[in-house]
């Protein structure tokens, strides 16, 4: 994107919040990956993410927009597939994510679960999603429905992701958003300047601290029996 298609004309940037202290880590910016549901010439979904993305810059963000387009169905390629590939990559890159998904016969769209579903619990020792924060959205042809943002916080919750309390629903999107794309200012608009400044604080706050977050008994019991089965054939 230009400079220019970054400015936020309906924002007061001095309004902004900063970092917390504890949360600058090494300094580097949060990597936030954004998905969307609809291949439309004008997907809402898509607009919603873009705004999201620029307001993600302006709070310090690093951004990455993923194009669904030529993503198979799950199952119907393999794992080296490049749109799958590049999915793969940017989970592995991202401390965060957005999900923006259209409503479509009360959920959310098969191209957002399709894109859901290709994203793997584990990768060997690597857990691709889990103690990674989660922010929700959605946009509706109708009056304001929750369903869709309702579905992917309890997928979000299945990948053990830290999905942030708050969330976006833009009824009617066709008429939040000018000839230019751009999300008109509203009460919609603020909601998601909220949601995107909540997104920042929790992964600010929670990236230096996966390891510990998303280390189980279970699993370090699992580890230790499997660890003493190899000493006992070991020694026979």
């Amino acid at each position: 994107m230009t400079e220019s298609a970054d400015t936020l004309p309906h924002l007061d940037a001095a309004l902004l919040p900063r970092p917390a202290p504890c949360a600058t880590g090494d300094g580097h910016a949060a990597r936030i990956l954004l998905l969307y549901g609809s291949l439309r010439e004008r997907s809402y979904s898509r607009l919603l993410a873009e705004e999201a993305a620029r307001l993600l810059r302006a709070l310090g963000a690093e951004t990455r927009l993923y194009n669904p387009s030529g993503l198979p169905l799950v199952d119907d390629a393999a794992d080296d597939h490049p749109k799958v590939r590049e999915l793969h990559e940017l989970v592995a890159w991202c401390e965060g994510m957005v999900w923006s998904s259209p409503e479509r016969h009360g959920a959310m769209t098969g191209l957002m679960k399709t894109q859901i579903d290709w994203i793997p619990l584990s990768v060997g020792a690597v857990r691709p999603t889990q103690g990674k924060t989660l922010a929700v959205m959605q946009v509706s042809g109708g009056s304001q429905s929750f369903n869709a943002v309702n579905q992917m916080r309890i997928l979000g919750r299945w990948m053990r992701m830290l999905t942030i309390p708050n969330q976006s629903s833009v009824a009617k999107a066709y008429q939040e958003f000018d000839e230019q794309g751009r999300m008109k200012p509203s009460a919609y608009y603020e909601r998601v300047v909220d949601v995107v400044e909540e997104l920042m604080k929790f992964t600010l706050l929670t990236r230096e601290h996966v390891a510990y977050l998303v280390d189980r008994y279970s699993e370090r019991r699992e580890s230790a029996l499997a660890a003493s089965r190899r000493v006992q054939q070991a020694a026979l």
